[in-house]
């Protein structure tokens, strides 16, 4: 029953979020530990996780399933992830639905060294540094615009390390989640753990960790420079957008749902894997 009656997955069988609808926006999901099972009204399905990113486009609808499979019988299932929800601009806001993933062994970091030998683990999910690209992102995405410099990059810093993030464009928008470690000082001030923080994109700005290893998400972009209407599952330009979404969910389902379940689960015994919307199959690389 969760805390005080109140539960954040809502799957019968295995936690997770059964069959929801979206619109007008991307997810960039980052399962950091644990795997997760993707299902979609594009006929795709996945099972992913352990460092692996999978990037939705959902553009003018999609539905899909994100399910956490519990394949320890015995012992506890850990899952760790972030959900990146990158909006669209107006333009492509009703492209067609877009599924990607971008494998863990794809996905490219950097390790830069401090004076002292400490290190810190620059890993990219979207953006460049020093020379060193991250994946291209889905066609239509804000991210795949050159002039909207998105980044997102986790930072993995040894206790003690020191890191300078590089100056960005002026003007973008630049937030730090710190999300594990004790102590972590930016721009010579201490950010409490578990804090957000937003910081001036133009300049160059030095990390400092604390006594234990530190991680750090990095989120970054150029402002759209649209209205911004969201309601639930939708992200849109106006409030009339808004209920065209729903009116058309509910007249279309998004294309419906060719599951057997809303919370479909692969087998327990499958590995990581892809099934894109043509049928084709993708497995990491080694």
């Amino acid at each position: 029953a969760g805390v005080d009656g109140w539960r954040m997955y809502h799957g019968d069988t295995v936690p997770g979020f059964p069959r929801h609808p979206h619109r007008g926006f991307e997810t960039v999901t980052i399962v950091r530990e644990g795997l997760l099972d993707h299902s979609d009204s594009l006929g795709a399905t996945a099972r992913y996780g352990e460092g692996d990113v999978q990037w939705l486009t959902a553009g003018g609808g999609i539905l899909h399933a994100e399910m956490f499979p519990l394949l320890n019988a015995s012992e506890r299932n850990p899952l760790e992830l972030f959900q990146v929800w990158l909006n669209l601009p107006s333009a492509s806001k009703m492209v067609d639905a877009h599924f990607s993933m971008l494998w863990k062994p794809a996905i490219p970091t950097r390790v830069v060294q401090d004076g002292a030998g400490r290190g810190t683990q620059v890993t990219l999910i979207a953006g460049s540094y020093d020379g060193t690209i991250a994946p291209e992102p889905p066609p239509h995405s804000w991210a795949s615009d050159a002039h909207s410099h998105v980044a997102i990059w986790t930072l993995r810093m040894d206790p003690g390390a020191r890191f300078t993030l590089p100056a960005g464009p002026a003007g973008a928008n630049r937030s730090l989640y710190f999300f594990e470690g004790s102590r972590l000082t930016v721009g010579g001030r201490a950010i409490p753990s578990a804090h957000h923080v937003a910081v001036r994109a133009e300049t160059d700005l030095a990390l400092a960790a604390g006594p234990e290893r530190t991680e750090v998400l990095m989120l970054q972009g150029m402002p759209i420079g649209e209205p911004v209407a969201r309601h639930g599952p939708f992200v849109m330009n106006t409030a009339g957008e808004i209920r065209q979404a729903y009116a058309d969910y509910r007249q279309t389902q998004f294309g419906g749902w060719p599951w057997p379940s809303d919370e479909h689960v692969h087998e327990r015994e499958q590995n990581r894997f892809a099934r894109r919307p043509d049928g084709g199959v993708e497995r990491p690389p080694v």
